[in-house]
C-alpha cells in the first residue's frame, strides 16, 4: 500500500483556484493549523504540481483569469 498513488482530476478552473488558496493558505497563520508537520508534505506535493502544470500563474491577467474561474465555479443561487 505505501507504493500506491491516488490520482485527482481538476478541471483548469478548479486547479487555478486551488492553486491560489494553497498559495495563501502556505503563506497566513492558517498554517499553524496542522499539529503534524507530515501532513503538510501533501499540500506542498500539490501545491508544487499545480504551479508546474497551469500556464497561467504568471501571466499579466492572472487575476482576472482567477475571478472568472471562482466565478465559474461558485453555485448559481
Amino acid at each position: 500500500m505505501a507504493d500506491s498513488q491516488v490520482t485527482i482530476k481538476l478541471t483548469s478552473d478548479e486547479a487555478l483556484v486551488l492553486s491560489h488558496w494553497l498559495e495563501k493558505l502556505e503563506m497566513t497563520e492558517l498554517s499553524r493549523v496542522g499539529d503534524d508537520p507530515a501532513g503538510w508534505a501533501p499540500i506542498h506535493g500539490i501545491a508544487g504540481t499545480l504551479d508546474k502544470t497551469l500556464p497561467g500563474l504568471f501571466a499579466p491577467d492572472y487575476d482576472q483569469r482567477l475571478e472568472a474561474a471562482r466565478q465559474r465555479l461558485r453555485p448559481e443561487d
